[in-house]
């Protein structure tokens, strides 16, 4: 079904058996005290900078970013290139821009960072309900996901065993939120992305050797295997079905590149760091990693087309989420050692905990948030060890319904959903943020307005995409309610998120935006730099 042997079938399994054991047994023994609300939700800032940068890339590289852009890669060539480029410019943003004004702001989560400049539960709550609404639909995609993911590889097709795998993992993944912590899956983040890129490495070489070393020989046998000659290696290949496809592109990327950087699982890390300089080393081997990530996605997509053919990948999968699977398997050539079935087996595994860590990364968020940013806020002086119990039972309350929601949606295309997750981040947590840290007249009324209004505008407008409907690889290719010309709501959405927060902060009057500017100086020095009014660090 797969051609994969029978060996990399069974060692696969005995991998992923080993994974999801080591996993657990790591967060067993790194989980926090009961009493230590700290080590929860930042594990005391003990890692170093090179390990929490190590996280920091996990986090930011889920299933999604690796399967999906390879597949991107491998089926528009040209289109991919420039999503992954943009995957890495995002992480840039996030280094020069936001990550040392955040660390400085926050304290758990992003809630924090938006009530040190407007005090309230309002401002908190949402916070939370914008990071369940940014977060729940990438873990539906992870989960989801797995079970196809697993059924490839393992070469079985029963949906009755697709679901068990969906359930199995979803609760690895609510128990690694629950007993590890912030410290037990940065330790689970970090042994992912050294597993992953150590193995797509060693694949990437491969694939080169089998070019002699030459790029340029590599991607022209690319595209002369891609069946559309040299589109492949050109602009627009992957949104020439719609009626605006240079707009499309454009709108796309901004969605990326924005929405990335500021969704709540990749800004927690932040608070991980014990100071600023701390935080922009981290984000310098966090920045390094997912560079070199770009590197190894781009040849191996490439190499999938070039020695398999662009049809076989769209047949195993329309999206292509399997060309990365593949194309290290073609890497091999014909006769396979037992070497080569052992890194076959290390890749296999690297992409197995590579879903473990993110959606264990992305629970860990949504409970930090409704525990500390809706429970705690609401109790005057709730004690250290009944809301670690909140936050424990807050992983199993977002896991849950998400493990449900995920067996109802593994037939459908899940590409939406990920459009979703980054438009949402791009077009309410991006002007947010940027305006919470930035702006000195920003008030309670336009971070409400930004978050609300910015959200909103996805919701309405991403049901009108041909992500949904209108084409035979959308979610519901049997309707057409398509209304909206582009694949992501980016171009219009993200202008809105900025507009509404603006709006908000006028409407507020000229009274409340200036008592909120005095309110911003006397935290300014801090937000920005680290330094109080008497210039101390």
């Amino acid at each position: 079904m797969t051609g994969f042997s029978d060996s990399d079938q069974a060692m696969s399994l005995v991998a992923f058996t080993a994974v999801a054991t080591i996993t657990l047994l790591l967060c067993v023994m790194t989980g926090p005290d009961r009493d230590d609300l700290d080590e929860f939700y930042t594990g005391y800032g003990s890692l170093s900078p090179m390990r929490n940068g190590l996280a920091i890339a996990g986090d930011y590289i889920s299933a999604a970013t690796v399967l999906g852009t390879g597949g991107v890669i491998a089926l528009y060539g040209y289109d991919g290139i420039v999503l992954a480029l943009s995957t890495a410019l995002s992480l840039l943003l996030l280094m020069f821009l936001l990550s040392e004004p955040l660390r400085n702001a926050g304290r758990f989560t992003m809630g924090d960072a938006f009530a040190r400049r407007t005090p309230g539960r309002s401002a908190r709550i949402a916070a939370c309900v914008v990071t369940l609404a940014a977060l729940l639909p990438m873990m539906l995609v992870q989960l989801a996901g797995t079970g196809q993911l697993l059924a490839f590889i393992l070469g079985f097709s029963s949906d009755e065993l697709k679901t068990g795998v969906i359930m199995g993992v979803g609760a690895l993944m609510i128990s690694y939120a629950a007993i590890g912590g912030m410290k037990g899956t940065a330790l689970i983040q970090i042994l992912k992305i050294v597993l992953l890129l150590g193995s797509g490495a060693v694949i990437a070489a491969m694939v080169l050797n089998r070019f002699d070393w030459s790029p340029g020989a590599l991607f022209d046998a690319a595209a002369a295997n891609s069946g559309v000659g040299d589109s492949f290696l050109s602009s627009g290949l992957q949104f020439q079905r719609g009626s605006q496809p240079e707009l499309d592109m454009v709108s796309s990327q901004l969605a990326v590149v924005l929405g990335g950087a500021c969704l709540p699982h990749v800004t927690m890390r932040m608070y991980t760091a014990s100071s600023a300089r701390q935080v922009r080393r981290s984000m310098s081997w966090a920045v390094s990693c997912v560079a070199l990530f770009v590197l190894v996605i781009t040849v191996v997509g490439f190499g999938a087309t070039a020695l398999i053919g662009r049809e076989p990948i769209a047949a195993a999968d329309p999206q292509g989420n399997t060309a990365y699977l593949l194309g290290s398997r073609a890497a091999f050539g014909t006769e396979v050692s037992t070497l080569e079935t052992f890194l076959f087996t290390t890749v296999t595994a690297a992409i197995f905990l590579t879903v473990l860590a993110s959606v264990a990364g992305m629970i860990l968020a949504c409970a930090n948030s409704l525990a500390h940013d809706v429970f705690a806020a609401r109790v005057q002086e709730m004690t250290p060890r009944r809301e670690m119990t909140l936050a424990r039972l807050s992983a199993l309350a977002v896991g849950l319904p998400t493990i449900v929601l995920a067996t109802l949606v593994q037939h459908r295309s899940l590409q939406p959903l990920v459009t979703l997750s980054f438009c949402i981040g791009a077009s309410a947590l991006a002007p947010a943020l940027v305006y919470s840290l930035f702006w000195r007249r920003y008030t309670r009324t336009g971070l409400l307005s930004t978050l609300i209004g910015g959200t909103l505008a996805v919701l309405v407008l991403m049901p009108g995409t041909n992500l949904v409907s209108g084409s035979p690889h959308s979610a519901f290719p049997e309707a057409d309610f398509n209304f909206f010309p582009f694949t992501t709501t980016g171009l219009v959405s993200i202008p809105l998120g900025f507009a509404f927060g603006w709006l908000g902060t006028v409407l507020s009057g000229r009274r409340k935006a200036d008592e909120q500017r005095r309110q911003y100086e006397a935290v300014e020095g801090w937000i920005l730099a680290g330094i109080t009014r008497r210039g101390s660090r």
